[in-house]
């Protein structure tokens, strides 16, 4: 029990030194359209300072066949923020071309396994970042009302859907680090 408190305490300060430590207002946004901004981007980084080691073997490593890999979940983190951008700023689900780009990245399994390898983890991270590029452009011709906003026909307010991605790129953080730790070292 010992063990399990302390790896779980080295754990949480890892998390915490890349941290930002603190929630802000981001500069150039409304104040809660820059909080969420705020968070969007300490979750990224997050994310990034995990995995921007990886070699493409731990990149690609499966914990068994069914799984995913870390290149197919930061994949899977772009596909979806990408998915909020079109259903929040553009009042849309994705359109056919559109799902033939961000399908597979979406739904992953047995078609990702065989698509996304072999690409360095830096490739990845390029389409996270492009995503998110995109994502800051939109926030920024946005306030705190739109944020507040549920859209016509929609159940969820815009606060609430990006929120979501927040939370989804957290679940999968843990996940990645998951399998970051069962990468059979050589």
């Amino acid at each position: 029990m010992k063990k399990i408190l302390s790896v779980l305490v080295c754990f949480v300060l890892t998390l915490s030194i890349h941290a930002q430590r603190e929630i802000k207002t981001e500069e150039g946004f409304t104040p809660n359209v820059g909080v969420l901004v705020s968070m969007l981007n300490d979750m990224k980084n997050r994310v990034e300072y995990t995995v921007k080691d990886l070699d493409v073997e731990s990149t690609d490593f499966l914990l068994d066949e069914n799984a995913n890999s870390i290149g197919t979940l930061i994949l899977h983190l772009a596909a979806t923020e990408k998915f909020y951008q079109v259903y929040t700023f553009e009042g849309r689900e994705f359109n056919d071309k559109e799902k033939e780009v961000w399908g597979t990245r979406m739904s992953m399994g047995d078609e990702a396994r065989k698509q996304f390898k072999g690409k360095p983890i830096s490739e990845y991270l390029d389409v996270f970042t492009k995503v998110r590029e995109k994502t800051l452009e939109y926030l920024k011709e946005k306030d705190d009302d739109w944020l507040a906003s549920t859209p016509e026909g929609y159940r969820m307010n815009n606060h609430w859907s990006w929120y979501h991605v927040m939370e989804h790129q957290s679940s999968h953080l843990g996940q990645i680090l998951l399998i970051k730790k069962r990468i059979p070292k050589n």
